[in-house]
């Protein structure tokens, strides 16, 4: 199969550019890929390819741009162009943009590739009904809120149109096919980035080190992560640790990291990363004893809490949305704590920090349920899918003919 995949790409600072990194990783080595032609908003050399180890079949092309309400009709070109056997498209709600009308535009791009004859699948990793307009960064008006439900409502029926959807959350799938009466929905797991070989749970440092990791200032805010360890330190003067918040700021707040790190700027042990990349990914959650999760909502199955697990790192999270979710549907284990109570999250960091052997066990059943679902295995159910609307083509077609 030649294989067409629609997504932000590394070094792309757009939203899933690590996802589809990961699956193009993951799809190379399979004998039914022929090439995947990848396009994004960058675009990269055989070099810089041969760099990421993924050379051999692929091509990275810049075709669509952040916030260009015309990048439909760009995608389409190209596909007539390459003339695919198959396209992906790697998508969440503001992909495209965050202006509205651009973001609204590109969305549309799966059911036009639909329509133009080429076997579609969209990937969407969240959906407007469980997404907090609010906390997520789209709106507080009441009016503007349910505008915006409406107009996610019409492009959910836009993406239903490829030939098959998937989604990373069972719960995804009941929601879609009860609302819109979806025939064409079905579950395909997040999935970890890397598999790795348990790491020695036994290790314990005498300076410890919790992280966060993302992209901040709408639901995730990292003042209550900061104060929560202020509280630590003033009552466990034996427990050195270091704060590590690693990544940039949600498009739709620029400067936010700046503003909290100015404001907190005497914080004993408070470190900024700045964004992280790829080839340092590793490094920072190896570095980690435990990954925090300051999230006031969620918008998605969570890629930190898989990667987190990828490495065997214990989980410090608030029990709500999605994160409940991925506890319950993939076995994850975490300390939770009360998203609006500081104190409360002081009390998880600092009973997973002094405790060892908890700290190992979250670690290790963490590690355990990332393994259960290597993006391997993604891939290969990915290729699956693929070949199967291509052969539901090839039916109907023949039906149509005879």
């Amino acid at each position: 199969m030649k294989i067409v995949i629609v997504s932000a790409f590394p070094p792309s600072k757009v939203t899933l550019n690590e996802y589809a990194y990961h699956l193009v990783k993951n799809m190379i080595d399979n004998p039914k890929v022929s090439e995947i032609i990848i396009y994004s908003d960058v675009s990269l050399s055989t070099e810089q390819l041969e760099a990421m180890g993924i050379f051999q079949k692929v091509t990275v092309k810049s075709i669509w741009t952040f916030n260009n309400p015309l990048n439909c009709f760009k995608i389409l070109r190209q596909i007539k162009k390459d003339k695919p056997d198959g396209i992906l498209y790697n998508l969440q709600f503001m992909k495209f943009g965050d202006n509205k009308i651009s973001a609204a535009m590109g969305l549309l791009s799966p059911m036009l590739s639909k329509i133009m004859g080429v076997p579609t699948v969209s990937l969407l990793h969240n959906i407007m009904e469980t997404v907090d307009l609010d906390s997520a960064g789209f709106t507080r008006n009441k009016v503007l809120g349910f505008l915006y439900t409406k107009i996610g409502e019409m492009l959910s029926r836009m993406i239903l149109a490829s030939d098959q959807v998937t989604v990373t959350m069972q719960k995804y799938v009941d929601i879609l096919s009860d609302k819109y009466k979806a025939e064409n929905v079905k579950l395909i797991p997040h999935g970890a980035f890397e598999t790795t070989e348990a790491p020695d749970f036994n290790i314990s440092k005498s300076k410890k080190q919790i992280m966060t990791f993302g992209k901040f200032g709408t639901y995730k805010k990292i003042e209550i992560l900061i104060n929560a360890c202020q509280l630590i330190r003033d009552r466990n003067d034996d427990l050195d640790f270091d704060i590590v918040i690693a990544g940039t700021d949600n498009p739709n707040v620029p400067g936010y990291l700046a503003g909290v790190e100015s404001e907190y700027s005497g914080t004993e042990g408070l470190l900024f990363t700045g964004y992280v990349e790829e080839h340092d990914v590793a490094r920072v959650f190896n570095e980690a004893d435990a990954v925090i999760f300051p999230y006031t909502s969620t918008t998605g199955s969570s890629g930190v809490l898989h990667q987190a697990g990828s490495y065997g790192k214990a989980a410090i999270m608030p029990l709500l949305g999605d994160l409940a979710e991925l506890v319950t549907d993939e076995g994850y284990a975490a300390e939770f704590f009360d998203p609006t109570d500081v104190h409360d999250l002081s009390i998880a960091i600092e009973k997973v920090l002094v405790d060892d052997e908890y700290r190992q066990t979250l670690a290790q059943q963490n590690h355990n349920a990332a393994n259960a679902y290597p993006m391997t295995k993604i891939a290969d159910m990915y290729l699956d899918t693929f070949n199967d609307v291509i052969m539901s083509k090839k039916k109907r077609t023949f039906s149509l003919n005879y």
